[in-house]
């Protein structure tokens, strides 16, 4: 029967150190700790009946802490958020692809409508140069009719200089453009799947070395299909 006794005293104690200025000024209590001829220990706050043994304390009267204070209650808004900028979504244009088309007939794809301009000298194109250089004339004769009379010229010929046409000056050449048109969306479309088709095809024939080159061409294809076709 110790332990009530001694959860009272230390919840009492507690009370006291935690008010020591509430505590000094409240009134004392007398604790009275009442044994029977049993021994049973019961702690009251009056005297023991007749026939136990009584033992007495004095402690400070536990009061109630003090209620906080109600404070007003104060509005604070908060600070108006400066609004978002706009955002801007910029959606490219398809880019366009191009067929060109060789003197020979033979056609390829490219991004510009330039094609592969390439040059090439006038004489792999058929076209006369006109240059001027030494040529040799032989000696010939000429028979002319004047006035009724026959008249004959002979000329000696020899080296001379003149402008003639050559294909034998190779340094004159100009740039060859094809003829090329751009293809409509879908046909692009189409072209970038055949060339990627093309590259796994070579891929997987290819050595390690080629390999990696041709996979850098593939992600390029990929990208534009998504861009410019919508996945695939």
């Amino acid at each position: 029967m110790r332990a009530p006794l001694s959860l009272l005293l230390s919840s009492l104690v507690a009370t006291s150190l935690a008010l020591p200025g509430t505590a000094a000024a409240a009134d004392s209590v007398t604790i009275y700790r009442c044994t029977d001829a049993s021994g049973k220990v019961a702690l009251r706050d009056s005297p023991c009946p007749d026939g136990q043994r009584q033992t007495e304390r004095q402690m400070v009267r536990p009061v109630d802490p003090p209620q906080p204070r109600h404070l007003d209650t104060i509005r604070v808004d908060a600070p108006e958020r400066e609004p978002e900028p706009p955002r801007y979504v910029v959606l490219q244009p398809p880019r366009p692809l191009y067929e060109c088309t060789t003197p020979d007939g033979k056609t390829y794809t490219s991004d510009t409508p330039e094609g592969n301009p390439r040059w090439m000298p006038l004489w792999a194109l058929d076209y006369p140069v006109l240059v001027d250089r030494p040529i040799y004339t032989p000696p010939r004769s000429q028979l002319r009719v004047r006035d009724g009379n026959f008249d004959l010229r002979i000329d000696s010929g020899g080296l001379r200089h003149g402008v003639v046409p050559t294909i034998a000056a190779y340094g004159a050449g100009t740039w060859v453009r094809d003829a090329c048109h751009a293809l409509p969306q879908r046909e692009v479309c189409d072209r970038l799947l055949d060339q990627r088709n093309e590259l796994r095809r070579r891929a997987f024939n290819a050595q390690p070395s080629d390999r990696a080159r041709i996979e850098r061409e593939e992600r390029g294809i990929n990208a534009r299909l998504a861009s410019d076709c919508g996945g695939y």
